[in-house]
């Protein structure tokens, strides 16, 4: 393990964290949209592995390391922070505080879904506002900065207004949705 944290110490890698809900239920819904589109990264001939440590599912593949936090949607904060800190990427300042404010966008890429973004569209931004989304305001609440990058994928749709906010994000996408969302994978810069 400690060359394993050699590693990253010594090198630039990058770290992308697709935010989402542990579990079979929600492997197609909206909210999941992360998780979906780290599964479109990975190398078919490498498979997750679960680090308890992290509380995540990790994959490592050249210069970056896919991470899907397994502590639901609303805590994916505390396995990002503890992934930071394993491996001495945040700052520290007076001992055991971090850094408030640090520019990590360079080194963390955040992927998720944007409720107010119609299902299709693709918005990048560093440095932003949780807007709302509660996996991105855990995060920047545990990591203690937001500027960071972010890549949010738009789920909204005509049904949205007929359905309570909560169960629509945890819906699966319909049939046409996920025929499109490889299409959509495929215009991601990392």
């Amino acid at each position: 393990m400690a060359r394993k944290k050699e590693r990253y110490i010594n090198k630039i890698m990058k770290i992308i964290v697709g935010l989402g809900n542990p579990g079979n239920q929600y492997q197609k819904s909206r909210h999941n949209i992360g998780f979906m589109f780290l599964d479109s990264l990975a190398d078919k001939d490498k498979n997750w592995k679960f680090d308890k440590k992290f509380n995540a599912m990790i994959l490592e593949q050249n210069d970056k390391v896919l991470i899907k936090p397994m502590t639901f949607m609303n805590n994916s904060g505390l396995a990002v922070r503890t992934f930071l800190d394993y491996y001495k990427l945040l700052p520290k300042k007076f001992g055991i505080f971090t850094n408030k404010n640090i520019d990590l966008s360079e080194v963390l890429t955040v992927v998720h879904d944007d409720l107010d973004l119609d299902f299709s569209r693709i918005k990048t931004s560093v440095n932003s506002s949780d807007a709302g989304h509660r996996g991105v305001k855990s995060i920047i609440n545990h990591i203690k900065t937001k500027n960071f990058k972010r890549i949010r994928f738009g789920i909204n749709n005509e049904h949205r207004n007929n359905i309570p906010i909560e169960n629509f994000v945890l819906q699966n996408f319909s049939k046409e949705e996920l025929s499109q969302l490889n299409d959509l994978y495929k215009k991601i810069d990392l």
